[in-house]
C-alpha cells in the first residue's frame, strides 16, 4: 500500500477531502475534469464594474463541519450584515417572524398574529397542535407532513418557499426524512411541529445560538483558493476521468494511474460513468433540477431601498424569481457604494423552462417584479448565470437509495457530493472528512498528527 488516492472532482467535497487525506500522511490526487476547480463555488463573475459569486454565498455556521474546515485552513469568517428573511405577498414583503425554526413559529400568539396568511390559514395551522400522528411510520414527503400538519395555506404560501427553495425542489416530491429530518423527528417526540419549532426555540435560548450563517470575508471562493493553495500539484485540472477501478483510474488523454483507492466526487451522473458496468443502478435515479443566478446592480443612491434583511422568498407561481438575497445587505462591501444590489434565483425543479428565455428577458422580468415591491429603478448592471442540473432533487426513498448505492459500489471506490450527504458546503465538508477517513483506511497510508 502506498497511501494514494485519487479523488475525481474538484468541487468543494474533493478539495476537502483531499486536504484531509494530505494532512493524514496519505497521497491524494484530484482530478479535474475543468480548467478551475471549485465546482459551484465558482469565481466572480462581472456584473458591471462588480466582481460577484453565482455559487453559494455562505454556509451554514449551525453545521460545524464548514467552520471547522475554514478553521483548519486558517479562513476567517464573518457574519451577514443584515438578518431576517422575508415573504413575497400581495400586499408585499412580510418579515418571517424572529425566533421561527424553519419557517415554523414556536409561539402560538405569533401564529396567531402573523400577517403571512389569511385569518384561516392561521386558524388551520394551529390544529397543528391537536392532530394525532400516524402510526404507520411510512415515509412521507415534506409537502405531505407539512400539509397534514399545518394545512395548505400555511405550506405552499408560508413554509415550501422557505423550505423547498432551498433544494430548488417541488415540496411535494422532496423526502421530509431525507431534506428536513428535524420535523419528521419533531411530529415524533413532540407530537406537533409547532411544539417542535417551541422547543428548539428554547434549547436555543439556553445560549446564544450565533448567526446562521457565516462565510470568509473576500467571499466563498477563498476557501477554494485556500484548499488549492494547500493541496498544490496534487489538483490536476483539465484532467477528465474515464473509467476507475479499485487500483487504477483511466484518463482521457490514455493515461493511467495505480492507486489504493478512488473517491468520486463528481456527482451522480458522472460517477455513474467513471463506473461503467460496475455503476450501482440507483446512481441513476438521482434527477438533478437545473437553476439560475440573476445580477442586478442598480444606479447610485438606491442602497436604501433594500429593507433590513437577507432577502426574501416566493410561493411557487407568483413571481419569475423563487428567490431574492439583498446582496449589499446581507454581505456589504465597500465596493458597492451606496448601489443596491441584489441576487434573484430563477429555475429549479419544474419550473426550468424560465432558463430557456433570453438573458434580457429574464433580467426584465426579475427587475419589473423588483419594482413592484421595492421601488427601485432599472438596474445599472446585470448578468445572467445558469447552473444546468446542478441541484439533486431528494425523493422519496433518498436515503435507503444512497445506502443502497455505497453497500453496492466496488470495493475501494468511496462516493460523495452533494447528490447523496447534503447540498450545503458544510454538509459537504462533513462529508469530506468522513470519506477521507474511510478512504485512508483502504489506503493503508501510515497515520501522522494534523499540519
Amino acid at each position: 500500500m502506498t497511501g494514494r488516492v485519487a479523488v475525481v472532482g474538484g468541487g468543494i467535497a474533493g478539495l476537502a477531502t483531499a486536504f484531509h487525506l494530505q494532512r493524514a500522511g496519505a497521497d491524494p490526487v484530484v482530478f479535474e475534469r475543468a480548467d478551475t476547480p471549485g465546482g459551484i463555488v465558482a469565481p466572480p463573475v462581472e456584473v458591471g464594474d462588480l466582481l460577484l459569486e453565482p455559487g453559494p454565498d455562505s454556509l451554514a455556521a449551525r453545521k460545524p463541519g464548514g467552520a471547522a474546515l475554514c478553521r483548519s485552513l486558517g479562513v476567517a469568517l464573518i457574519p451577514p450584515g443584515a438578518t431576517g428573511a422575508m415573504l413575497w405577498t400581495h400586499a408585499g414583503l412580510v418579515p418571517y417572524l424572529a425566533g421561527t425554526a424553519f419557517g415554523i413559529p414556536g409561539d402560538v400568539g405569533d401564529v396567531l398574529r402573523w400577517p403571512g396568511l389569511s385569518r384561516r390559514g392561521r386558524l388551520r395551522a394551529l390544529a397543528d397542535l391537536v392532530k394525532r400522528k400516524p402510526r404507520d411510520g411510512v415515509e412521507e414527503s415534506l409537502g405531505a407532513l407539512l400539509r397534514r400538519r399545518l394545512g395548505d395555506e400555511a405550506t405552499d404560501r408560508a413554509i415550501a418557499p422557505l423550505l423547498a427553495g432551498l433544494h430548488a425542489g417541488d415540496v411535494d416530491l422532496l423526502s421530509a426524512s431525507a431534506t428536513f429530518p428535524e420535523l419528521p423527528a419533531w411530529e415524533s417526540s413532540q407530537g406537533s411541529l409547532i411544539r417542535g419549532a417551541q422547543a428548539a426555540r428554547r434549547s436555543a435560548g439556553r445560549a446564544d445560538p450565533g448567526p446562521m450563517f457565516l462565510r470568509p470575508r473576500s467571499g466563498m471562493r477563498e476557501l477554494v483558493d485556500a484548499l488549492v493553495e494547500r493541496l498544490g500539484d496534487r489538483v490536476r485540472t483539465d484532467a477528465e476521468v474515464t473509467r476507475a477501478t479499485d487500483g487504477e483510474v483511466r484518463l482521457t488523454d490514455r493515461t493511467s494511474e495505480s492507486v489504493d483507492a478512488v473517491v468520486l466526487a463528481c456527482g451522480a451522473p458522472a460517477a455513474s460513468a467513471v463506473l461503467g458496468p460496475a455503476a450501482p443502478p440507483g446512481l441513476s435515479a438521482i434527477r438533478s433540477a437545473s437553476t439560475g443566478v440573476v445580477f442586478l446592480a442598480y444606479p447610485s443612491g438606491t442602497a436604501s431601498a433594500l429593507p433590513l434583511a437577507t432577502g426574501f422568498v416566493v410561493p411557487r407561481g407568483e413571481a419569475p424569481m423563487s428567490a431574492a438575497t439583498f446582496v449589499s445587505r446581507k454581505w456589504p462591501e465597500d465596493a458597492f457604494g451606496d448601489r443596491a444590489v441584489v441576487r434573484c434565483y430563477v429555475g429549479g425543479d419544474g419550473v426550468e423552462d424560465v432558463l430557456e428565455a433570453t438573458d434580457g428577458d429574464i433580467v426584465d422580468a426579475c427587475a419589473r417584479y423588483l419594482d413592484a415591491v421595492l421601488d427601485l429603478p432599472a438596474p445599472a448592471a446585470s448578468r445572467v448565470h445558469r447552473w444546468w442540473h446542478a441541484m439533486p432533487q431528494y425523493e422519496l426513498g433518498h436515503v435507503d437509495r444512497v445506502r443502497t448505492i455505497r453497500e453496492e459500489l466496488p470495493a475501494g471506490i468511496f462516493l460523495l457530493g452533494s447528490a447523496f450527504d447534503g447540498v450545503g458546503v458544510s454538509d459537504l465538508a462533513r462529508a469530506a472528512e468522513e470519506t477521507a477517513a474511510r478512504a485512508l483506511a483502504r489506503a493503508g497510508a501510515p497515520r501522522k498528527e494534523p499540519a
